[in-house]
């Protein structure tokens, strides 16, 4: 049995795990704190729901393209040509984490900017506080739509940002 590979195995699982239940935690309190002061789960808002699903879902379609990074910065620091602190992974995992955050806010903020200027007169967050489950899908698909289409770009950005150990180029 390999140690190395499977300690290596349970902190990637811990930290996906915990760092994924964080940062939806802290996205739906934002969201419900933000946008929607007066509504709860509980109620029985349908649209709320389905649009709070999508949000949740749009966020962890980005983080399913940050953890990998961090897991990688995570694998570099236990090879032995590396030397990468705990430090470090934390400070990188930060950065990560606040890119994808950031984008995470972009997209949200752009898809009701998109949605607004094609639906001229509709207001989209009282509709959803209406209960109107056919605006919620509507802006919750265009928001998984382009989260789908950025999560690629978002994911090349995030690997850049890896500090891959110097190559040299043996063949100048």
């Amino acid at each position: 049995m390999q140690t190395k590979l499977l300690t290596l195995a349970f902190i990637e699982i811990a930290l996906a795990i915990f760092v994924s239940v964080l940062i939806l935690f802290i996205s739906f309190k934002i969201l419900q704190k933000v946008f929607f002061k007066n509504i709860s789960i509980r109620e029985n808002n349908m649209a709320f729901s389905v649009f709070s699903a999508g949000i949740i879902l749009s966020i962890g379609i980005i983080l399913g393209e940050i953890i990998p990074s961090i897991t990688n910065m995570v694998r570099l620091s236990m090879s032995d040509a590396h030397q990468i602190t705990l430090s470090i992974i934390i400070q990188y995992s930060g950065l990560y984490l606040f890119i994808g955050f950031i984008f995470a806010i972009l997209i949200n903020t752009s898809v009701f900017l998109l949605f607004s200027a094609l639906t001229k007169g509709i207001n989209e967050f009282k509709d959803i506080q209406d209960n109107n489950i056919a605006t919620a899908i509507i802006v919750t698909a265009t928001l998984l739509s382009i989260t789908l289409i950025a999560k690629d770009s978002i994911s090349l950005l995030i690997s850049a940002l890896i500090p891959y150990p110097e190559t040299t180029n043996f063949l100048l």
